[in-house]
């Protein structure tokens, strides 16, 4: 098997690197990767000096691909699904990376901002920034609800990798601040669960839930 996954289970970048290979059905070997085991560093430094997962290994192309958007973009063009992740219709694919740009740099950045805060030490704690944060998640709700409304998928009618960038980060969004009032965006949230990729990623990752920090 030529093609090597270091990720951690519990990672919404990592998740969203794994269902774009459950999707496509592609074979790899899984390297699990704990950042606070120093040997692990090594290994993951050594085939990505920024020591961030996840990072697909091509073996028999001497490639290493870093960034969980890249591997997927790696893995349409080599190992692509039966249905495409990113289409190759020109509107449809930049409609794809909006959308997977969304979810990676506004629903993540703020669910990301409250999660860290819940690791820090009471001292260096900074509730404004946690309320200012939970509010903008709220917005990035509102927006999703909206486009959501006349589609199945975040793109369109075809799951893709939008979908994939989408699924966990929610999960974790949705612990913090619940969807409430935006039925769109919870009924799409539901067609996630039940993806068979995405229901794999997330049982697999059950062991390691206990070390989300709770609110």
């Amino acid at each position: 098997m030529t093609l090597k996954l270091y990720y951690h289970p519990l990672s919404n970048f990592c998740q969203k690197a794994l269902i774009a290979l459950y999707e496509g059905n592609v074979d790899f070997t899984p390297v699990f990767i704990d950042l606070g085991n120093e040997s692990d560093r090594a290994k993951l430094g050594a085939v990505w000096p920024m020591v961030k997962f996840p990072v697909l290994v091509d073996e028999a192309r001497g490639e290493s691909v870093p960034e969980a958007t890249i591997i997927i973009e790696y893995l349409n063009d080599r190992h692509p699904a039966a249905v495409p992740l990113i289409p190759a219709e020109k509107d449809a694919a930049r409609t794809v990376r909006l959308m997977d740009r969304f979810f990676d740099l506004h629903v993540n950045q703020h669910m990301f901002a409250v999660v860290s805060d819940r690791l820090k030490p009471e001292e260096r704690k900074d509730p404004a920034g946690v309320e200012e944060a939970k509010a903008k998640l709220a917005e990035t709700y509102a927006y999703a609800d909206g486009v959501l409304k006349a589609r199945e998928w975040a793109a369109g009618n075809d799951f893709s990798m939008a979908d994939c960038a989408a699924a966990p980060t929610l999960y974790y969004a949705n612990r913090i601040v619940p969807f409430g009032e935006h039925k769109n965006l919870a009924a799409y949230f539901e067609r996630l669960m039940k993806r068979p990729s995405f229901a794999r990623v997330f049982e697999e990752a059950e062991p390691y839930r206990h070390l989300f920090p709770a609110g």
